[in-house]
């Protein structure tokens, strides 16, 4: 087999990886283990918390930690835990659950293993936490000295995502790692009218797996392929060697890519890694 150009891979998850049903397209799968065995080490990174992730891991079948909570965490299939985890401080946890109170957003605080949500007050909020997994609903004040990866704060009083964002860091006035989103660009909640904004502890966000790869199995960034589809995978698409947008991404993914693949309920992933990885 030729030599091969890059080392690893990092994949997101939706929109990316897997399609709305939370599959991996079945060549796409096949090409990623057999790029494994070939010793090329496939990740993923995602914004979504360990407990959302470990069921798609499992379907991938490799064993390499997945970055979680938009780098915030790696979660180790071997050892069945988080392995790296960052979490907000009780002074920035306290800012941002006032900076929810005050302005009437639904906030959930999220932790190893469960999440804390203060009460839907309509068929929305009921709706926007629907896919969540180990939900307790509590008081505000129960989240005080939660060890918190991330706060995400649900909005329909803003105009845009980006709002909710400016308005929290300008209130909070900490070190975070912001992220950002309608929730209607997730598949399952298409006629969704809010806005979403996740807050994690300072990092770099979905590159955090190139700091890993370095640091653990000495692959350079410039060894890397990262694909992702949204804003949030900006940092590691710009930081890996080759970074990839799907075709269905946004436009700050687009901007940013190296190249363009074809969309997410399709093989194309498992054409790019049969292309970069297996062919001799």
């Amino acid at each position: 087999m030729r030599a091969r150009n890059y080392d690893a891979i990092l994949l997101d998850l939706d929109g990316t990886l897997v399609d709305e049903s939370d599959r991996i397209h079945p060549h796409t799968l096949a090409a990623l283990r057999a790029a494994s065995v070939q010793g090329v080490r496939v990740m993923i990174a995602t914004g979504r918390s360990e407990l959302a992730t470990i069921p798609v891991v499992e379907q991938l079948g490799i064993a390499h930690p997945a970055v979680v909570f938009n780098g915030a965490a790696l979660w180790c299939p071997s050892k069945r835990r988080l392995i790296e985890e960052r979490v907000l401080s009780e002074r920035t946890l306290g800012r941002l659950l006032r900076f929810g109170l005050e302005r009437g957003l639904m906030t959930v605080a999220m932790c190893e293993g469960i999440k804390y949500a203060t009460s839907p007050r309509n068929d929305a909020e009921w709706s926007a936490l629907r896919d969540m997994t180990a939900v307790e609903y509590v008081e505000p004040e129960r989240m005080q000295r939660l060890r918190a990866m991330r706060v995400t704060f649900f909005s329909d009083v803003h105009a845009r995502s980006d709002d909710v964002a400016a308005e929290l860091e300008s209130a909070v006035n900490q070190p975070l790692y912001v992220t950002h989103f309608p929730l209607g660009c997730l598949p399952h909640h298409r006629d969704s009218k809010l806005l979403v904004c996740d807050v994690h502890p300072p990092c770099r966000g979905k590159a955090e797996a190139l700091r890993w790869l370095l640091d653990e199995h000495a692959v350079a960034p410039q060894r890397v392929v990262a694909i992702g589809d949204a804003g949030n995978d900006v940092p590691m698409l710009t930081a890996a060697g080759l970074g990839c947008a799907m075709g269905n991404s946004y436009p700050e993914a687009l901007a940013v890519a190296d190249r363009v693949l074809g969309t997410c309920d399709s093989g194309t992933i498992g054409e790019l890694v049969t292309e970069l990885f297996l062919q001799a």
